[in-house]
């Protein structure tokens, strides 16, 4: 019976500790970025990895990665662009990487096909829903004010 009532005891401590509110709790802000109770929002993971399309002219293809960023640019001002990169060389294919404030993979399809790169095959991409911190656009603020040389 002893241990019992230690194992209840244990769990009850255990359980109300972990139910700490946070005292930094910003709930206009939190409700303004989607959050859930803890902070987090699904979005839309998308790997980028080289297309199928490989007999395009330079020309064409930097017409096409052109479109690309501008695209990237536009996405971002319509706040569905949270996060984009490039990949370093990798066994994988991958390309680049995106994050879309999107609410479903038809979403993000969507709005992938807004690009030119997708839209000739240069880029395939793979969408997955990726659960993340709801604050992770905040850095858009501060991420022009931070790079010194444009690509």
């Amino acid at each position: 019976m002893k241990t019992v009532l230690f194992l209840m005891f244990l769990f009850l401590t255990l359980y109300s500790n972990g139910q700490t509110k946070n005292p930094n709790y910003d709930e206009p802000l939190a409700k303004s970025l989607g959050a859930d109770d803890y902070g987090m929002k699904m979005y839309m993971l998308v790997i980028l990895k080289s297309g199928s399309n490989t007999n395009v002219s330079k020309t064409t293809k930097d017409s096409l990665f052109a479109g690309h960023m501008t695209n990237m640019v536009r996405l971002e001002k319509l706040n569905k662009l949270v996060v984009a990169g490039p990949f370093g060389d990798n066994q994988n294919d991958f390309r680049g990487l995106f994050i879309l404030n999107a609410a479903s993979i038809e979403e993000a399809n969507e709005l992938l096909e807004t690009d030119p790169a997708i839209k000739a095959k240069l880029l395939k991409p793979e969408v997955y829903p990726w659960y993340g911190s709801a604050a992770l656009p905040q850095y858009l603020k501060d991420a022009d004010k931070i790079w010194k040389n444009n690509f």
